[in-house]
């Protein structure tokens, strides 16, 4: 298999803290997003969005979504579990990694993307041209907060952003919570303070995770 990925960009992030959790090694190429490597023809005939992550089978076939990359890897590497291990648990992680992508990650995306000049007639990704919406960063950047207090709520309940375990969700919150800090500046404040202390934990597991494989 090979993974087509670029570096600091939160959906591959998705994937490559996924892999390194699980202790799982594959190829890595770097697509350039700046020069528009992702809209070459070649590119665009593997992943129909031009986006990445993109994991190449060994069959051949292509995988082009972070959530279907990662299914696909949890069903061929079970352990260490992190999409569950009953029905009620892999439903649980479901739908909260789908909460956080939906609430906190796209309302990211949405101030950064409609705000930022680079993103100029690119405001969505893929080929066609898309606008940028000055009322879409505002309400990006207006979600955001909100995210961050429901996410305090939740992790007073709950050790982990899933539930009683470490998962994706927790992966992807801590994406969402790194590409929020560097793209709108805006981060966890006085009023997270469990956010912050789950964060901190997160930071200090993916560590071990990635000394372990050094």
């Amino acid at each position: 298999m090979k993974l087509y990925t670029c570096t600091g960009a939160p959906s591959p992030r998705r994937v490559t803290l996924y892999l390194q959790a699980k202790g799982i090694e594959i190829d890595q190429i770097e697509v350039d997003l700046k020069a528009g490597e992702h809209l070459s023809a070649d590119f665009l005939a593997k992943s129909p969005d031009g986006t990445v992550p993109l994991l190449e089978l060994e069959g051949g076939d292509y995988l082009w979504d972070s959530m279907a990359i990662r299914r696909y890897l949890e069903d061929r590497f079970p352990e260490p579990a992190l999409m569950g291990t009953t029905a009620e648990s892999r439903a649980e992680v479901l739908q909260w990694s789908n909460w956080v992508i939906g609430q906190g990650l796209q309302a990211v995306a949405e101030a950064f993307r409609n705000k930022f000049s680079g993103f100029k007639n690119h405001a969505l990704t893929g080929t066609r041209p898309t606008p940028q919406i000055e009322a879409l960063a505002e309400r990006g950047l207006a979600r955001y907060p909100y995210f961050l207090d429901d996410l305090e709520s939740r992790l007073q309940s709950v050790p982990f952003v899933g539930g009683q375990h470490f998962s994706i969700a927790d992966i992807d919150a801590l994406v969402t919570m790194e590409f929020a800090a560097e793209a709108i500046k805006i981060a966890p404040g006085e009023g997270h303070s469990t956010v912050l202390n789950w964060q901190a934990r997160i930071n200090d597991r993916l560590e071990t995770d990635r000394r372990g494989q050094g």
